[in-house]
C-alpha cells in the first residue's frame, strides 16, 4: 500500500468518524468526547512513566501519527514546541479545528513512508502511540524507526509503540451482511490493510534503530500488540 493509498484510506475514516477510528473505545454512534480527550492525557502520562521520562518546557517533540491531535495537545502542555505529523490531510484539518488555542503546535502532512517534512537534528523527542500497528508493511515501520535517528538531536529520545504479535494482524472474515455494508460504502480489501496493519520483530527494531544512530534502551510488553520501545540517540 502506497502513501497515497494510506492517505486516501485515513481521509475516508476521518470523514466517516474520526474520533472512533483514533480510539474505538469511545463508541461509533455516540462517542464520549470528554473521555476521548482525557484518555490522551492518560496515555501520555502512562508512556512517559514507563520510560521514567520527563518532557521539558524547552523540548521540541514530534508526535508521529497525530490524528486529530489528541496526544499532540497533551504533549504541547509539556513541551515548548510540538510537530503533529499525519498522513491524512483530513485528520490534520480536524486537528486544527479541535485545537484552535494550542499555539505551540505545527501540523505537518507526512508522506506515509517516513518523516519527510521534519528537518535533521530538529527535535528532542519522538512520540507515537497505536500508529505503527496500522502500518501495512513492516519495512515502512522500520523506516520510521531509522528516520527517528535522523530527526533527533544528539541525546534525544524516541518513545513509541509497535506490534510484535503477528497473530492480531489477520483480518477476520466478516459475516455476509457486514461484507455487503463495506462494499456499499466503497470499502476495498486492500484498503483494510491500513487498519489491520502488521507486526515487527524486536530484533529488527533494534537493528533499524542502530542504523539510524539510536539505541534501544527499554522494551515493554514484548510479544503483544502494544509493545512500547524507548530509545535514545547517541550524544
Amino acid at each position: 500500500m502506497s502513501g497515497a493509498e494510506s492517505q486516501r484510506y485515513w481521509d475516508e475514516r476521518a470523514r466517516e468518524n474520526a474520533l472512533f477510528f483514533v480510539d474505538n473505545e469511545v463508541g461509533y454512534d455516540d462517542p464520549d468526547t470528554e473521555a476521548f480527550w482525557r484518555r490522551g492525557e492518560e496515555v501520555v502520562d502512562l508512556m512517559l512513566g514507563m520510560a521514567d521520562l520527563e518532557v521539558r518546557p524547552s523540548d521540541a517533540v514530534l508526535d508521529i501519527g497525530c490524528g486529530v491531535g489528541r496526544l499532540t495537545r497533551a504533549l504541547a502542555q509539556r513541551a515548548g514546541r510540538v510537530y503533529g505529523l499525519d498522513v491524512s490531510r483530513e485528520m490534520l484539518r480536524l486537528a486544527e479545528q479541535h485545537n484552535p488555542d494550542v499555539a505551540n503546535v505545527e501540523w505537518v502532512h507526512g508522506d506515509g513512508a517516513g518523516l519527510a517534512g521534519i528537518g535533521d537534528d530538529s527535535v528532542d523527542g519522538c512520540f507515537s502511540h497505536v500508529v505503527f500497528q496500522h502500518v501495512p508493511d513492516p519495512e515502512i515501520t522500520l523506516t520510521y524507526v531509522r528516520e527517528m535517528g535522523r530527526v533527533l538531536r544528539p541525546g534525544g529520545w524516541a518513545l513509541f509503540q509497535v506490534s510484535t504479535d503477528p497473530s492480531v494482524h489477520q483480518p477476520p472474515k466478516p459475516p455476509p451482511k457486514a461484507r455487503i455494508k463495506a462494499l456499499l460504502r466503497g470499502g476495498r480489501p486492500d484498503q483494510e490493510r491500513a487498519w489491520w496493519g502488521s507486526s515487527v520483530r524486536i530484533a529488527d527494531v533494534r537493528a533499524a534503530a542502530r542504523a539510524g544512530g539510536i539505541e534501544v534502551e527499554q522494551v515493554h510488553d514484548e510479544d503483544s500488540q502494544y509493545t512500547t520501545v524507548f530509545a535514545r540517540r547517541r550524544a
